[in-house]
């Protein structure tokens, strides 16, 4: 018995050494990996253009270049605001195509990308708050820390996979509606969003349903996405979607952004799996 306790003392001085050093050491080697990969992501959102540091870069994405796109755009992306968008539309059971493109003086905030790259900032300002100086005293102090940066890099990749849900009301009075010029007629409807990294284009064509109708109107709920039949009811007016479109294209920097989330909260999680198995060791005290 005096022999094993002896080497368990050896053991757990072996150990408590280990435990140190990652407190001292490998915390800030993690947190120093954690700040450069969340510094590559954070400027994925506001590249300049060439020469012109203070002016973020403009790109244009083209949706829809298929022959059987009854929808085709031309959007122009400049960080998180879409500064303009050419669309054309093919009216389902005519020749005719409809052309509406933005007014100068608009463009189109997408949320979606200024929330993820708050929570990025977020996570980086977190990160920060402890300098190669600091010295963590407790794995608890360390699992708090990684709790609340993956909490932002959490939020910021479920701003880029998840769109809002709108109700079919909603998005026919958003802002959006308004931007245009042409105006939108009253049969038609658009909404922009990030998929993952896609920019997605929905068009929605609609028609009136008549006052004296017998069909069951049930007005939908929210959805990002409503079907053909899709029913609501607005200013005394019964509308059902009759077509959808939709479009989508690849943004190489969201797909980057989001590869680089997934990459921090590996990190993240690492470090705290590390800081697990010494807890173990010590079941009956906490650190």
């Amino acid at each position: 018995l005096p022999k094993m306790s002896a080497a368990s003392q050896v053991e757990r001085a072996v150990l408590e050494e280990e435990f140190n050093w990652l407190l001292k050491e490998e915390v800030h080697a993690v947190l120093k990996q954690l700040q450069d990969v969340l510094k590559e992501a954070s400027r994925r959102f506001s590249v300049a253009s060439p020469g012109l540091e203070s002016q973020l870069k403009q790109e244009n994405f083209i949706l829809g270049n298929s022959t059987m796109d009854q929808v085709k755009g031309v959007l122009t992306l400049q960080g998180e605001a879409l500064t303009q968008a050419d669309i054309n539309l093919k009216v389902a059971k005519s020749s005719q195509t409809m052309h509406f493109q933005f007014r100068e003086d608009k463009q189109w905030k997408l949320q979606q990308i200024q929330d993820a790259r708050n929570h990025v900032n977020q996570a980086l300002q977190l990160l920060g708050s402890h300098d190669e100086s600091y010295h963590f005293s407790t794995g608890t102090e360390v699992n708090k820390l990684m709790d609340a940066v993956m909490l932002q890099l959490t939020r910021a990749r479920n701003r880029l996979t998840t769109p809002a849900s709108l109700t079919l009301p909603e998005l026919a009075t958003s802002g959006l509606m308004k931007m245009f010029s042409p105006p939108m007629p009253g049969d038609v409807m658009v909404n922009f969003y990030i998929n993952l990294s896609k920019l997605c284009l929905m068009v929605y064509q609609l028609h009136v349903l008549p006052p004296n109708t017998t069909k069951n109107f049930k007005p939908a709920g929210s959805s990002v996405l409503h079907n053909p039949g899709a029913m609501f009811e607005l200013n005394n007016n019964r509308f059902e979607v009759s077509h959808i479109h939709k479009v989508e294209c690849v943004v190489p920097w969201l797909n980057d952004t989001l590869v680089f989330l997934t990459i921090s909260l590996q990190l993240c999680q690492q470090l705290k799996d590390k800081i697990s198995v010494f807890s173990s060791f010590w079941s009956y005290r906490p650190f």
